[in-house]
């Protein structure tokens, strides 16, 4: 598999089928991908192998100067073009709620915004796995839009789609995204496929049930429902048909629940 990876901290605008045009923040290191996941469909690969002795991930990360530098730069260009973005995404190879500075950058993200382009979005795509780390939350505060994912209200299918770290559990992270009161985006991406023989597949009827009552104790004020789009890192993986994502979306609608979907 070719990764899609990101050398620069600031990249696009790219034509997002959630958000629409939308800028790019990558705040991991230009030259490895860096996650508390391994999701099965990462479109950035596996995560690469631990680092040499001596080294450590945070020095690796993009500074706090230096995305604000960029980010502005680009801002400006944009804003003189009249090519404002829908949206200023944090993405990119990895995590971006591991930077140890990611309050700090939001902040400052939201500042140039503000400045140069007062019409775009703030927002964070995240795997909902560091709700307890000092700062994150308040980080993700700052957002206009706190696109939390969970890709299975299943633990064991949960595990087996995205590899999840040590200290990983599916009932804290709900309870700590409870804290939201409703205020973030809920993001699943649904799919099919096995792997060395092993099945996997989050649209059963036990899945969907499970996943319905999930958003039901969330009630988050948005959902995303969404299907793989680019080449995985472990073949065999199908797409969910748009059938099935239409008919996930009529029952969150049927809940009063906005809906995203993107086939």
């Amino acid at each position: 598999m070719e990764q899609r990876v990101f050398t620069s901290p600031v990249f696009g605008p790219v034509h997002s089928r959630r958000l629409g045009s939308s800028l790019g923040i990558n705040l991991m290191p230009a030259s490895r991908k860096v996650c508390n996941f391994n999701c099965i469909y990462c479109e950035c690969g596996w995560n690469p192998d631990p680092l040499q002795k001596g080294n450590t991930e945070d020095t690796l990360m993009t500074g706090r100067e230096t995305v604000a530098l960029a980010l502005e730069e680009t801002l400006r260009m944009l804003a003189k073009e009249g090519k404002a973005p829908d949206a200023i995404t944090f993405s990119g190879n990895g995590e971006p709620t591991l930077h140890p500075d990611f309050s700090g950058i939001v902040q400052d993200t939201v500042a140039l915004r503000n400045k140069w382009s007062p019409g775009s979005k703030v927002c964070v795509l995240s795997n909902s796995a560091n709700l307890d780390k000092k700062g994150v939350m308040e980080g993700l505060m700052m957002a206009d839009l706190r696109i939390m994912k969970i890709d299975s209200a299943i633990e064991k299918t949960l595990r087996f789609i995205n590899n999840p770290g040590a200290g990983y559990f599916l009932e804290r992270t709900v309870s700590l995204l409870k804290r939201f009161r409703g205020d973030f985006t809920l993001q699943t991406l649904f799919f099919t496929g096995s792997i060395d023989g092993e099945k996997v597949d989050n649209t059963t009827t036990d899945e969907l049930e499970a996943w319905f009552d999930m958003v039901d104790e969330l009630k988050p004020r948005q959902v995303m429902v969404y299907t793989l789009d680019r080449q995985t890192p472990a073949p065999g993986l199908k797409k969910c048909p748009a059938e099935k994502l239409d008919s996930i979306a009529r029952v969150l609608k049927d809940k009063g629940i906005g809906v995203i979907v993107a086939g």
